[in-house]
């Protein structure tokens, strides 16, 4: 066989391979979840490679290589493009629902550009500072602290305070994770706390909520200093955040809490468990071993399953809550988003739950991708519902970030 026509019909393999990521679930392999992350966020731009090898391959080869290569780079290329046709069939509906579910008027700004995916976006600069703080028992914390940078402006506004928890499957992860949501959230007129935690499996829980806790606590007594309006905050958190940011959120019973935040992230921790295996991508067992000290086998512990449960905390007074999940995420699986959307559901919780067909774990990795573009419309439009922060006053355009 033609050492031409064995290479071209390799590359046209892979790319139909790595193209199906959008599609299904990725196998349990780490290098395989990432690689659904660059498919479902990055495929606007790997759609590029079957185009070319396409080409290729119809002015190089004849007869049955010919058409396979070209049929296996034609899969390809539907593969790469779905999350970008799929994300503008969302957005058509998006403003609308999220209008019907949280209130408010429809937002004039469109949840998806298609050119954003190839610009990018400009962000504003910011000042970012570390805070140290300690719990009662003396442990010392830390924090990010973001806010505008301008020696020239003299606004003395409270702001809305977003306290962003990483993720890192509880062991793991650091407040440094995604920086760059942080400084969008900024510009838009926030303040942003990233806070850090102590980590399993030195530490179980409820270490972290008590960490979560007094973060809070923190920026509540500093206010002032800090410019944040006491009474508006919104937690935000990724994966394991996003469990922290719910069973915080609904436990707290705080009216501070305007709403919580959690994307593709667990909420019912005993059903977590029971879905939970060793040989899966995270080896899940182990992280519910390590951050729960055990198995929910004994009252102390299940208790402790229980306690770190949003959706078993969720009360009818509950934060108004925003989730995001994608259908073919390999470390989370969907139906834990979808549990506590049916709870919520029941308890008349205002809330609204963003479902991506194509991306997998960790898709907000690319801001300005199809995921990133729905996420970032999604969260915009929820904080303005739940701080009351009027798009326009403090709120910049798209135009003004450099983003059309």
């Amino acid at each position: 066989m033609p050492l031409k026509l064995v290479l071209i019909l390799t590359l046209s393999l892979l790319v139909a391979a790595l193209s199906l990521l959008t599609w299904r679930q990725a196998p349990d392999s780490m290098l395989v979840w990432k690689l659904a992350i660059v498919a479902g966020e990055f495929g606007h731009w790997l759609v590029l490679a079957p185009v070319g090898l396409g080409i290729w391959a119809f002015c190089s080869l004849e007869g049955a290589g010919r058409w396979t290569a070209l049929a296996l780079c034609g899969v390809a290329v539907v593969g790469f493009v779905r999350p970008v046709v799929s994300a503008r069939k969302i957005a058509e509906k998006l403003p609308q629902e999220l209008s019907t579910a949280l209130g408010g008027r429809v937002s004039t700004n469109a949840p998806f550009d298609f050119g954003w995916l190839y610009r990018g976006s400009a962000i504003p600069a910011e000042q970012v500072t570390t805070e140290v703080f300690s719990r009662p028992a003396g442990q010392e914390l830390k924090l990010d602290f973001y806010r505008r940078s301008n020696p020239r402006e003299t606004d003395t506004t409270m702001r809305p305070c977003l306290v962003v928890i990483h993720g890192g499957g509880w062991d793991g992860g650091d407040r440094t994770q995604l920086a760059a949501w942080n400084r969008r959230w900024v510009a838009r007129g926030y303040v942003v706390a990233a806070i850090s935690y102590r980590l399993a499996p030195q530490f179980i829980w409820p270490a972290q909520r008590e960490d979560v806790r007094a973060a809070i606590d923190f920026l509540k007594t500093n206010s002032k200093r800090l410019g944040i309006d006491s009474q508006r905050f919104v937690i935000i958190g990724r994966s394991a955040g996003g469990q922290l940011a719910t069973a915080v959120g609904y436990g707290a019973r705080d009216p501070a809490i305007r709403g919580v935040i959690a994307l593709y992230a667990p909420h019912d921790m005993p059903f977590a468990w029971s879905v939970s295996r060793e040989d899966d991508a995270l080896n899940s067992i182990k992280l519910f071993r390590q951050y729960f000290g055990g198995p929910p086998d004994t009252p102390e512990r299940l208790k402790r399953y229980e306690e770190a449960s949003g959706q078993l905390l969720a009360r009818a007074d509950s934060p108004p809550t925003l989730l995001v999940h994608g259908n073919p995420d390999t470390l989370a699986w969907v139906r834990h988003s979808e549990r506590l959307d049916v709870r919520l559901n029941e308890l008349g919780v205002k809330h609204y739950f963003l479902r991506l067909p194509w991306a997998t774990h960790g898709f907000d990795f690319n801001p300005d991708g199809p995921s990133g573009q729905l996420t970032d419309y999604a969260i915009e439009y929820f904080l303005q519902q739940v701080t009351r922060l009027v798009a326009g006053q403090l709120t910049l355009n798209k135009c003004q970030l450099g983003l059309s």
